[in-house]
């Protein structure tokens, strides 16, 4: 089983620390772990931290993974790609290119087709990126992402551009997917509710430090929303067993950040 902690985990630009002393639990493989905290906490930083896109302190602890460092990988907010190439195109060269030979098998277009029938964009598969919806692009970011084999996924915000239902069914099928295939799934949200939902730990960040991992109900408390989002909220569980955040107190004044 694959499994991932972090330890004592920093990273700067230049002068400017951005994240530093992250610490967690170990995460284990078939689980979903929600990444919250405000705007410009860190989150973006410390996906590239453990992908190895950037240098710091501290130790990205992998246990488990057969393709090592490899096995890890991130799915930026924004994914630039060739607005000429077809939906089936780039998702293909997403995954040539973890592979040591560009020939392509069976298996692989055998892969994307359940890949691209999975997320529900199948019938886009020949249509050229620049033609489709900034939510459609963000889909086929997610299946680029997926045809890579990750064994740990580092996903930033993969629902910020879907609708409701797409949200529902993307999340889904990543807990689904994290489950069947044994992988760690890391997903940056803002949506507490779909945390709750979806997530089987969580992992605060604030100010650029970690401020508490573990169990969505241990971590996602009334305290917490106050220290951390300043705002004064309750939680409610439904009969399924998953809560719901209800905001119905006084938002504390705070300086508002630019991204």
């Amino acid at each position: 089983m694959v499994t991932l902690r972090l330890e004592n985990l920093g990273a700067s630009y230049g002068r400017h620390e951005v994240i530093s002393g992250i610490t967690t639990q170990v995460f284990l493989g078939g689980e979903v772990v929600a990444v919250i905290g405000p705007n410009a906490a860190g989150k973006s930083t410390l996906f590239k931290r453990i992908a190895g896109l950037i240098d710091g302190p501290g130790r990205v602890l992998l246990e488990g993974a057969s393709k090592g460092r490899d096995g890890i990988c991130y799915m930026p907010q924004d994914i630039s790609a060739n607005a000429r190439l077809t939906v089936y195109e780039s998702v293909l060269l997403a995954r040539k290119q973890q592979t040591p030979s560009w020939a392509v098998h069976d298996t692989d277009l055998a892969r994307i087709d359940d890949i691209l029938a999975a997320l529900g964009i199948d019938a886009l598969a020949f249509r050229n990126l620049g033609e489709l919806s900034g939510g459609q692009r963000q889909l086929v970011s997610i299946a680029q992402t997926l045809a890579r084999d990750p064994e740990v996924l580092l996903m930033d915000e993969p629902t910020s551009a879907l609708d409701l239902h797409r949200q529902m069914q993307v999340l889904g099928f990543m807990r689904q997917l994290a489950r069947e295939q044994g992988m760690i799934v890391f997903i940056a949200i803002h949506d507490l509710n779909q945390a709750l939902r979806f997530a089987d730990q969580a992992l605060v960040i604030a100010g650029g430090s970690g401020q508490g991992s573990g169990p969505c109900e241990e971590v996602i408390t009334v305290d917490m929303l106050r220290a951390v989002y300043k705002i004064d909220a309750r939680i409610e569980r439904c009969s399924q067993g998953a809560g719901h955040v209800i905001v119905d107190g006084v938002v504390q004044e705070t300086a508002m950040l630019q991204h």
